[in-house]
This record gives structure tokens, C-alpha cells and sequence, in this order.
């Protein structure tokens, strides 16, 4: 496991802080009585196993990459910034354009955002939490001063809408925040833990398509280049390594999970949200949940719940928040953070 030695504020002469967030999904909604009429499933089926009632889902020609820069236009008017002012560009997607150019390249070009660089990462249900993380660092060393943190994903591309075990789980989103350096103590990211454990890779995986499995006329009849998952054995994981992981989050920090002002999970089950905010011992009040009406979006997920949070009124200025998430790998992020607007 991944792990600072003591809390980022302590270590970092310079704080980091969310300064801005901006979301977006696609207008076009699957509901569960559409999906009744494509696959053997139902409204209760679904709601009961996982809790989704819609999802959002892009229309034909539509990219991870449209979606990344209407989420990141957003959050650029919300702060008041031209894209020229941002430093770099971190995308987290598992649905990129293309291989390459990276999703960041084409983000970077439609936004218009001169003398700028930046890369996608690869983390999965994770990536957001995880981009976040890194491109603190270049704040907290003094590299940069503006980072645009996008976590989008266009996951309708890659479901295969004849297995009902997979199509109704996933929609398209994006979120993005801008990180800039925090003036003071009193906001900004207070601590972190990732992990991976690449033993689970075959338990949530998309096959074709990489260099293992080049995409050819067998792997497309073969379905390899759609999502396939063992639900119990991610259900499992997810429950167990995202309690794990807020806990050590929690008690390093000298903090319980009755101290949490908003708990801003991945999205991707009611089931194990509710799991894992019973064994942290959260407010009811705190948790915020939002997969009802998005489905998972993968990296898109919590920034969209950061915004939903908002919504709600229960992300405020000073907020202590606590975001955890686990996707394939499998990765596993938790981050503490103290809201800054």
C-alpha cells in the first residue's frame, strides 16, 4: 500500500486546495423500462441489486473527450480563468478517444488552452481520486500553480447491452476541478492512501483490444473488447478494501467516521456504499449518493457526487470530506479533504 508517512499538510510547505468543480452528462437518458425492453431484467432487479433508475448515455459520434471539456468549460467560468491560465491537464478515463493522442492532447486542443501539458491516467473507478492526488504534488512542490483534474468516461461504448449482468450498471459523465494552491490550513487535501492489487485483474477486466489481445475479427466475436466482470468477487472487494482503506484514513488523522461532514463514495452500487458507510459508523446525514439517477460513470462518479453534495447543501466551505473509491486492478483510493468554497 502507498501510504505518506504523515499527513500531506505536514509535509508540503505549500497546501492544495479544490478551487472550482464543473460536471456534465450527456442529455439522452436509459431508463430501467428501456432496458426492460432490451434485455431479461427488471426495474425492481436492478434497483434491488444495485439502485440505479436511469443513466445518462451519449448519443452516436459523442467522445470521452467532448464530455471532458464541457465538464472542464465549467469549472473554468465557475473560477473565472481562461484555459491559458491552467498549468496542466490530467484526464482519468478507461475510455479514451484513442489510443493516442491521449485524451488530454484532444481536451487540451477543443478547450484552446495554449502553452499547457498534460496526460491521461489509468485507474479505472479510481482514476479520479488518483489524478487528483498527482496533480496535487505539482502544486504542493511548487512545479505548477493550476492543475485541470477531468475524470470522464463514455462507459456505453464499451457494455455489451445483451448481458444484464453489465449493461445496466454503467452511464457517461465527466466531472473536473481545478487545484490551486490553498492560502491557509483551513482548506484544502489533508491526506491520502492508494493501493493496488493487480491479483483481482481478472475479476473486472475488458480484454480486447491491447497488445495481449490485439483486436482482430475473433476477439470482436468473441465480445473482448466489452466489459466483463465477477460481480461477487468486486462486490467483495469493494466492501472490505474501501472500509480498509477509510478507516486507516480516519485513525492516522485522529478522526471517526462520526466526524465526516460529507462521504463522497464511488458510485457503483448501493449495496456497497451503504456497506461501507455502516462500518465507518457514518452519519446517515453525511453520505452522499447519487447513483439513482447516473449509474456508475466510472471515473466520472464522484465528482458529480462532489456536485450533488453541493445541491443538497452539505458541501460548504470547511466541509470535512472523505472520498473512497475501488475499481479494476483492482485499485483502491481514500482522500481526506477540507472544502474550500
Amino acid at each position: 500500500m502507498t501510504e505518506l508517512r504523515q499527513p500531506l499538510r505536514a509535509r508540503d510547505k505549500i497546501g492544495v486546495k479544490i478551487s472550482a468543480l464543473g460536471t456534465y452528462v450527456p442529455p439522452r437518458l436509459l431508463t430501467n423500462a428501456d432496458l426492460e425492453k432490451m434485455v431479461d431484467t427488471s426495474n425492481d432487479w436492478i434497483m434491488t441489486r444495485v439502485g440505479i433508475r436511469e443513466r445518462h448515455i451519449v448519443e452516436k459520434g459523442v467522445a470521452t473527450s467532448d464530455l471532458a471539456v464541457e465538464a472542464a468549460k465549467k469549472a473554468l467560468a465557475q473560477r473565472g480563468l481562461e484555459p491559458s491560465a491552467l498549468d496542466v491537464i490530467i484526464v482519468g478515463t478507461v475510455t479514451p478517444d484513442m489510443f493516442f493522442p491521449s485524451t488530454a492532447c484532444l481536451v487540451q486542443h477543443k478547450l484552446g488552452a495554449k502553452d499547457v501539458w498534460g496526460f491521461d491516467l489509468s485507474a479505472a473507478c479510481s482514476a479520479f481520486i488518483y489524478a487528483v492526488q498527482t496533480g496535487a504534488q505539482f502544486i504542493a512542490t511548487g512545479t505548477h500553480k493550476r492543475i485541470l483534474v477531468i475524470g470522464a468516461d463514455v462507459m456505453s461504448s464499451i457494455i455489451d447491452y445483451a448481458d444484464r449482468a453489465t449493461c445496466v450498471i454503467f452511464g457517461d459523465g465527466a466531472g473536473a476541478v481545478i487545484l490551486e494552491p490553498a492560502e491557509d490550513d483551513s482548506v484544502g487535501l489533508i491526506d491520502f492512501i492508494h493501493e493496488v492489487d493487480g491479483a483481482g485483474g481478472c475479476f473486472l477486466q475488458m480484454p480486447g483490444g491491447g497488445s495481449l489481445n490485439p483486436s482482430t475479427r475473433e476477439t470482436v466475436d468473441k465480445k473482448m473488447h466489452y466489459v466483463r466482470q465477477d460481480g461477487q468477487q468486486v462486490f467483495k472487494f469493494a466492501v472490505r478494501k474501501q472500509t480498509e482503506a477509510c478507516l486507516k484514513l480516519l485513525e492516522r488523522n485522529g478522526l471517526k467516521g462520526s466526524d465526516i461532514d460529507a462521504f463522497i463514495p464511488h458510485q457503483a452500487n448501493l449495496r456497497i456504499i451503504n456497506a461501507t458507510a455502516e462500518r465507518l459508523g457514518l452519519r446517515p446525514e453525511s453520505v452522499i449518493v447519487n447513483i439513482e439517477r447516473f449509474g456508475n460513470t466510472t471515473a466520472g462518479t464522484i465528482p458529480l457526487a462532489m456536485n450533488t453534495a453541493i445541491e443538497q447543501g452539505k458541501l460548504k466551505k470547511g466541509s470535512l470530506v472523505l472520498m473512497a473509491s475501488v475499481g479494476a486492478g483492482f485499485t483502491v483510493g481514500a482522500a481526506l479533504l477540507r472544502w474550500a468554497f
